[in-house]
């Protein structure tokens, strides 16, 4: 059996020119890097983005998830499937999907390319630097942090309370030795000794602005409303203090363009922007999913891990900055993982058991549930295994029709868009029936404080939500600055619908702890972040770099 590299590997590309041709972009309107990657030039991205003002859209479908767990669920691969299966039903069907973040392709979780025969290609360029994005954001992060510092050190004129900085530097890996550090040693002419953070770029505010910014003077605007630190006498103190926006601009000038792939069956995709839905926000960006739905009549996009996480953020985040309405929600699953859920052991999924089938639904049940909250029709996508068994396919339909949603068994791993047909068929009859009426899960007006209890009530099946002093505090004060009417993104473990990885299955009536709240000014909400998680992940004890190698040919194998 080939491993997803070789498929992608043995696949034959076209030019990136004829891809976008079949979505009426022209060569002049592409800027390549490479025969296979493009991004759009600034002045065919105002192009698009007038065609959605104007009224020309397509059809908005999210892919979500069940609760992850080390079985599978393949929300990717059945977005890039779906895609393809949409054109094999002759529909205009485009791609959104976020970048993938080379932390996970050294780590634990591999790339964000999909899978088998439902891939975006080029894999490997995709997965590794792709267009320099992450890079750019990382270096623009750290540039920020080296002029807060500066600043500080050539006197200080704002009076900049060093111990109240809250800008983190990034680097786009799994580092926990940088979680927590100490600059500004070895004397006076190397800065003021003070605590310092890393996160992950993709959990950078950096990122999240690139993300939600249309325009090169929308990102400006935002990098000034960046919230650095406070001053002496406990005021906020903004970016544009330092008049150095249009430098960290300049910096994103290209970052900020979508960039333009394909699956291997040739569907057009925007790839663009990747923000951790477990400790961010989750969401590939507005100018992509903009591009997306003013070329296609079908646009698939993606929010990461599950409904609870991804698809909430996507809701009450993305959707309400950009002004976008979903028509369609799917939520993938897998019989593999939701026997999980139920209890067995990964080395015993390949056993029928539709007991456990039934207990793990629980988790489903949830996730159907709270994609209704929204308003949105939705269809559960069974990504097939060959060791599904006929009753365990039939237990769970049967179960998804008791709760009011249809499922369909995919196989586009296996079979590409032809396996996804059947998915993309009722997809369409979703969007086609206009009865989406989307409606976000809290009004803007909602105290910061209640905004958080009503996703971890409603959302996460909590019985009461537990502050800490410390967040407490910051809410007041986010509130008393005029930050009260932001969206909110928690930050929680991707592994349990709750905050604790531990808890699996469809947990309810618990205590929800939230230990800190960060404000992100310049990005438009605030992080709450719940139980343990961190903003800058670790690897795993046998991190997939292990496997990963290149040949004297430049050839990568082992990424998965």
């Amino acid at each position: 059996m080939l491993t997803d590299i070789q498929i992608a590997q043995a696949n034959k590309m076209a030019p990136i020119g004829e891809v976008a041709q079949k979505i009426g972009i022209g060569a002049d309107a592409l800027e390549l890097y490479g025969q296979y990657k493009a991004k759009v030039t600034m002045t065919e991205l105002r192009s698009l983005q007038k065609k959605v003002a104007d009224g020309k859209k397509g059809k908005l479908v999210l892919v979500t998830a069940i609760t992850p767990t080390p079985a599978g669920e393949g929300k990717s691969t059945v977005s890039i499937g779906l895609a393809d299966g949409l054109r094999k039903i002759g529909k205009n069907s485009v791609i959104a999907l976020r970048e993938p973040s080379l932390g996970p392709c050294f780590g634990v979780k591999g790339g964000a390319c999909g899978g088998g025969y439902a891939q975006i290609v080029p894999m490997e360029e995709i997965n590794l630097h792709f267009t320099g994005d992450i890079h750019a954001i990382s270096v623009a992060n750290n540039l920020i942090a080296a002029l807060i510092d500066n600043h500080i050190q050539q006197g200080n004129p704002l009076g900049i309370d060093p111990r109240t900085i809250s800008w983190k530097r990034c680097v786009d890996l799994n580092d926990r030795a940088l979680r927590n550090i100490t600059i500004g040693l070895g004397g006076t002419a190397n800065g003021v000794p003070r605590e310092d953070h890393f996160c992950i770029s993709v959990a950078s505010e950096l990122m999240a602005i690139i993300c939600l910014s249309t325009s090169i003077s929308d990102l400006k605007k935002r990098i000034d409303n960046i919230t650095i630190a406070q001053d002496y006498s406990k005021k906020p103190v903004h970016f544009s203090a330092l008049k150095c926006t249009g430098a960290i601009a300049a910096v994103l000038k290209d970052a900020i363009r979508p960039n333009l792939v394909q699956t291997l069956e040739k569907t057009p995709a925007f790839v663009h922007g990747g923000p951790f839905a477990n400790i961010a926000h989750g969401c590939n960006s507005i100018n992509a999913t903009t591009c997306a739905l003013a070329t296609g009549d079908y646009v698939i996009t993606e929010a990461g891990f599950a409904a609870d996480l991804g698809a909430e953020k996507f809701m009450d985040i993305k959707c309400r900055i950009a002004g976008l309405k979903p028509d369609a929600v799917v939520i993938v699953a897998t019989i593999r993982a939701l026997k999980m859920h139920g209890g067995v052991e990964k080395a015993a999924l390949g056993t029928p058991d539709v007991a456990a089938v039934e207990k793990g639904f629980e988790n489903l049940r949830i996730h159907i549930e709270n994609i209704a909250k929204f308003g949105v029709p939705s269809v559960v996508a069974i990504n097939h295994f060959v060791t599904d068994s006929d009753e365990e396919t039939a237990t769970l339909k049967a179960l998804c029709e008791k709760s009011g949603v249809t499922a369909v068994v995919t196989e586009g791993w296996g079979k590409g868009g032809e396996g996804a047909a059947d998915l993309a068929k009722e997809v369409v009859s979703i969007c086609d029936s206009g009865k989406a009426a989307f409606k976000h899960l809290y009004a803007d007006e909602l105290p910061l404080k209640e905004k958080i209890e009503t996703i971890a009530k409603e959302i996460y099946r909590a019985g009461n939500v537990e502050f800490s002093s410390v967040a407490l505090k910051k809410l007041a004060q986010f509130t008393a600055d005029g930050y009260g009417t932001l969206p909110i993104c928690v930050a929680k473990t991707q592994n349990s619908i709750s905050h604790d990885p531990k808890l699996v299955g469809a947990p309810s009536g618990y205590a929800f702890p939230v230990r800190d709240v960060q404000l992100y000014s310049g990005a438009g909400f605030v992080v709450a972040l719940a139980g343990d998680i961190m903003t800058m992940p670790g690897l795993p004890k046998q991190p997939a770099a292990l496997n990963i190698d290149v040949d004297d040919d430049g050839i990568i194998s082992g990424l998965f």
